[in-house]
């Protein structure tokens, strides 16, 4: 069984085909990139993967080897995520599945991170740190959902990042998240930032206000360079990150951490995480830059698991939805 998958949240367009043993045949993608200093707004997004996905469709069947009509089914991003964008791939999605005279599975951005690092890693049944652009949550598998035990109150992980890039003018290729993660490398100066914890849930709002008013100011007196800042910026962030998700794990008696999302792949995180969870006697589980950023295939193989399942999408029913909680998913493939 093959299912092509469609992702186009955000500011990534990308296609996957992935079959049922959980073999990633393929996963093109295109990043919509935006000048230094700009964010990507909704209607220029959805334009430029209304450009660029038919291509990418033909090119996942080429680097497949396969014909469209060995395809089974097709999997579409149904939300959260930005609202063009998601109906630019939806209405694709509502003809390649009309077409080839397949189903159609609705999936949610959120689990599709979840099982596409299960699959990658290996991971059973780990605690889940999702951490991206557009969300941040702790999360744990319990009776058929993803349950979500801790969340961002405002903004998430990667929009401060994002953010605090565009007031250093730090370039969006090949992601603004990225370079912050080269810059914090030089840095050598811890710079107090606000910790903001609130039992289970995190706030960056008030630190990305903090750092941003205090980063003109500092740099040009001196006091600090932006290697600095982004250092302390990721210091104090992933510091936060790592308390709730050790609580969750506390909570939940559970040894092990799967984090996925697109920044999962800040190695940095990476580093802090696994110290807390060989503490514990547990294993961190990460993806790289092929599975953590949004793609095609995290889009498939959840789709495939639940069109094995027995769910599929009433065509009528193929919208999208800007708000799509994690654990609004009945995990009808899961038993354990």
């Amino acid at each position: 069984m093959l299912v092509l998958g469609i992702e186009g949240s955000a500011n990534k367009i990308g296609v996957g085909i992935v079959s049922d043993d959980g073999v990633i045949l393929a996963n093109p993608r295109h990043t919509y990139i935006t000048p230094p200093g700009q964010g990507f707004l909704p209607r220029e997004t959805a334009i430029h993967h209304q450009e660029h996905i038919l291509d990418l469709v033909k090119e996942a069947l080429q680097i497949a080897g396969i014909k469209a009509a060995e395809i089974s089914c097709v999997a579409y991003t149904k939300g959260p995520g930005m609202g063009g964008p998601l109906l630019s791939c939806a209405v694709v999605a509502r003809m390649l599945s009309l077409m080839w005279k397949v189903p159609i599975v609705g999936v949610n951005h959120c689990v599709g991170h979840i099982e596409m690092g299960r699959v990658v890693t290996g991971a059973q049944d780990p605690v889940v740190l999702y951490v991206s652009g557009g969300n941040t949550q702790v999360i744990a598998y319990a009776d058929k959902r993803y349950r979500i035990f801790g969340e961002t109150i405002d903004i998430a992980v990667g929009n401060c990042l994002d953010k605090f890039a565009r007031v250093l003018h730090l370039s969006n290729d090949p992601s603004p998240g990225y370079n912050i993660e080269q810059l914090a490398k030089q840095g050598s100066k811890f710079v107090e930032l606000p910790y903001v914890v609130k039992g289970m849930d995190v706030s960056f709002s008030g630190l990305l206000s903090f750092v941003s008013d205090a980063a003109s100011k500092m740099i040009k007196k001196g006091e600090a360079t932006p290697a600095d800042l982004c250092f302390s910026l990721q210091e104090t962030i992933f510091a936060m990150l790592i308390e709730i998700t050790e609580r969750a794990m506390a909570h939940c008696g559970k040894k092990d951490v799967l984090i996925v999302g697109g920044v999962g792949c800040n190695e940095r995180l990476q580093d802090m995480m696994k110290i807390m969870a060989s503490e514990r006697g547990g294993m961190l589980y990460a993806i790289d830059e092929r599975y953590c950023i949004d793609n095609g295939a995290m889009i498939a193989w959840p789709g495939l698991l639940a069109f094995k399942a027995g769910q599929v999408t009433d065509l009528a029913d193929t919208t999208c939805t800007q708000r799509y909680r994690t654990d609004d998913v009945y995990v009808q493939w899961r038993d354990d």
